[in-house]
């Protein structure tokens, strides 16, 4: 036997585990921090002017972006999920995509969006390798959803891109919609009737108090077994099994065969202790909770290339103790003071 066979082989070290034991699987990238749309729940227009946002050079180039996916591909994660603000506002966003698909060991990516692009865009998505797209539709009735938008948005030009996203080989695609009390409830049955028996997923999502400027309110929140039973006195629904640890939608289908419903419970049943996900900022920094108060700069590490990066985001995710969600059905201590959902996605 040759030294070489001889010699010991180091095994790869094993996926980072927080302090609470769970791994890093799941990553919401914000490729852009602007957005087109001034929705109250995320970027009221009152708080947020119109030209909100980082000057181009802040942003993590393509080479950054790529380098950081790498890096985190590295250290577990598996999925990918595209945000913003508005991700199909970031020029080549395509050119993009198609150097993320190529990443050995990803084995999901995904886009979310508010929709109002997605038609002039859609085709080309797909032929660069996006697998599937989330969008963001809180009303069907044209003025209601007009005024969720801040006055921004029309709701045909987001079933327009709907349409569109069928026709370009996606789906099932998920049609998020975010519910509060006397705003947009009267929304559920008709969105749930629309989407019915067209192979797209509705999901509807207890109203949360993500950022600061949202002025969320416990009274405004719609729990999901309300909205659930008034989908099952119309359409008998029966549960499903999640497809894997940590999915955040509760699934259900519809007895009748129509198709499936989800509910993400946040507010009424916190998930925290199989949450797997990390969001990175479009400048670059991370943030190990939705509801976190700051982030960690990761362009330090980046510089150094994918295994500096894989290093420092193995360390800090050590570190991560987050549950705010738990923390928030307990009524304990916690943080007053959130990032905005729109510089992290949802």
């Amino acid at each position: 036997m040759n030294a070489a066979a001889d010699r010991l082989v180091p095994l790869a070290a094993p996926d980072p585990l927080d302090r609470r034991g769970r791994p890093l699987r799941d990553l919401r990238l914000s490729v852009i921090e602007a957005c087109n749309f001034r929705c109250p729940y995320c970027m009221p227009a009152e708080r947020v002017p119109d030209d909100y946002g980082l000057d181009a050079a802040s942003r993590l180039s393509f080479d950054e972006i790529e380098t950081l996916v790498r890096g985190f591909v590295r250290v577990g994660v598996r999925k990918l999920r595209l945000t913003g603000g508005e991700p199909l506002l970031r020029k080549n966003l395509p050119e993009l995509i198609a150097r993320l698909s190529r990443i050995d060991g990803l084995d999901d990516l995904a886009l979310t969006s508010n929709g109002s692009l997605l038609a002039r865009q859609a085709r080309a998505l797909r032929e660069a390798g996006l697998r599937r797209l989330t969008v963001s539709l809180d009303a069907l009735d044209p003025d209601l959803f007009r005024r969720l938008s801040g006055g921004r948005g029309e709701v045909a030009q987001v079933l327009a891109g709907i349409e569109a996203a069928r026709a370009a080989g996606f789906g099932p695609l998920k049609i998020n919609c975010v519910v509060q009390r006397g705003v947009n409830e009267d929304q559920v049955l008709p969105l749930a009737e629309h989407f019915r028996g067209s192979g797209e997923v509705l999901r509807f999502i207890e109203y949360m108090d993500v950022g600061n400027c949202n002025g969320w309110d416990a009274r405004g929140v719609v729990s999901s077994r309300q909205l659930r039973d008034a989908i099952d006195a119309r359409w008998p629904l029966r549960a499903l099994d999640a497809q894997y640890r940590g999915e955040v939608a509760s699934r259900y289908a519809y007895r009748d065969g129509a198709g499936e419903i989800g509910f993400v419970s946040s507010i009424s049943a916190p998930f925290c202790g199989d949450c797997h996900r990390a969001r990175v900022s479009a400048d670059g920094r991370l943030y190990t909770c939705l509801f976190a108060a700051e982030g960690s700069d990761l362009r330090e590490a980046l510089a150094g290339g994918e295994t500096a990066l894989a290093e420092r985001v193995a360390a800090l995710w050590r570190g991560r103790n987050d549950r705010y969600s738990e923390l928030r059905a307990a009524d304990a201590p916690r943080p007053k003071r959130h990032v905005e959902m729109f510089l992290i996605g949802g």
